[in-house]
C-alpha cells in the first residue's frame, strides 16, 4: 500500500447516506463498519510487528462480518471517542449544554466529524466475545468510556478484576500477542492515556474504582 494516511480525514465523508440521514433524523449508518478509507487506514497503521514478533498482516474481506482478519482473529473497527447525546441517564446535562451552545446543531456536526479521524478509532476483535460490545454493557460501569476500558485492561494484564475481566479473558489469545500493557498500549499509541511508567490511566474523570451508576459521573 503506497496511500498516505490523512489524519484529518472525516470517515463520515466517506460513509454512504452518512450526512442525509443525520439532517433527515434518521439513524445513520456506522463509518466503523461503512467507510473504506478507515478500514484502509486501520489496515495500514496496524499491520506491523507485534510485541510477540509476528507480524500482524491484516486483510480485507468481501464478506460483511470480516472488517479486517489475521489468521484466527477477527477484528471490527470501534469508535474510542463519544457523544452520549442519546443516553437517558445524560439527558438532562445533555440538554444544559444545548442550552449553553448557540448552535448546538452546529457543534454536534463539527464534534462528529472530529471524532471519526483516525485517532479517534482503534480496533478490537470481534470473537469469541465482543469486546467493542461489551465494554457498553456492565449497569454504567463501562458505558464505552475509553479510559475505562483501558483500565480494565491495564487491570487484566494484572490478573485482576474489573467489569470487563470475562471479556478480556475470553480474548486472552489477542491480549498474549503484545506480551503486556506496555506492548498494548505503544502497539495501538495510546501512550497519551497512561502515565509515563504504564502503571496508571490518565482518567477523563476523577476514577472512583467503577463505583458508579451511569458509567460517567460520580
Amino acid at each position: 500500500m503506497d496511500k498516505k494516511i490523512d489524519v484529518t480525514f472525516d470517515f463520515t465523508t466517506d460513509t454512504p447516506n452518512y450526512w442525509e440521514c443525520f439532517y433527515a433524523g434518521e439513524n445513520r449508518p456506522d463509518p466503523d463498519a461503512k467507510s473504506p478509507t478507515m478500514r484502509q487506514y486501520q489496515q495500514m497503521i496496524y499491520s506491523k510487528i507485534l510485541p510477540n514478533g509476528e507480524f500482524l498482516e491484516l486483510k480485507q474481506s468481501n464478506n460483511a462480518k470480516q472488517y479486517l482478519y489475521w489468521k484466527d482473529f477477527c477484528f471490527g473497527s470501534d469508535s474510542i471517542i463519544n457523544m452520549y447525546i442519546h443516553h437517558k441517564t445524560l439527558q438532562t446535562l445533555i440538554n444544559d449544554v444545548n442550552r449553553e451552545i448557540p448552535d448546538f446543531d452546529k457543534f454536534y456536526e463539527e464534534y462528529l466529524r472530529k471524532s471519526y479521524t483516525i485517532g479517534g478509532e482503534i480496533i478490537f476483535p470481534k470473537y469469541p466475545k465482543s469486546i467493542n460490545v461489551e465494554r457498553g454493557r456492565y449497569n454504567g460501569k463501562i458505558k464505552d468510556r475509553f479510559d475505562l476500558t483501558l483500565e480494565c485492561i491495564r487491570l487484566y494484564y494484572n490478573n485482576k478484576q474489573s467489569p470487563l475481566y470475562d471479556t478480556l479473558k475470553a480474548n486472552h489469545k489477542f491480549f498474549e500477542l503484545f506480551l503486556d500493557f506496555k506492548g498494548y498500549v505503544d502497539f495501538f499509541y495510546l501512550n497519551d492515556l497512561v502515565s509515563d511508567d504504564y502503571k496508571s490511566i490518565n482518567f477523563y474523570l476523577d476514577f472512583d474504582n467503577f463505583n458508579r451508576t451511569n458509567g460517567f459521573l460520580k
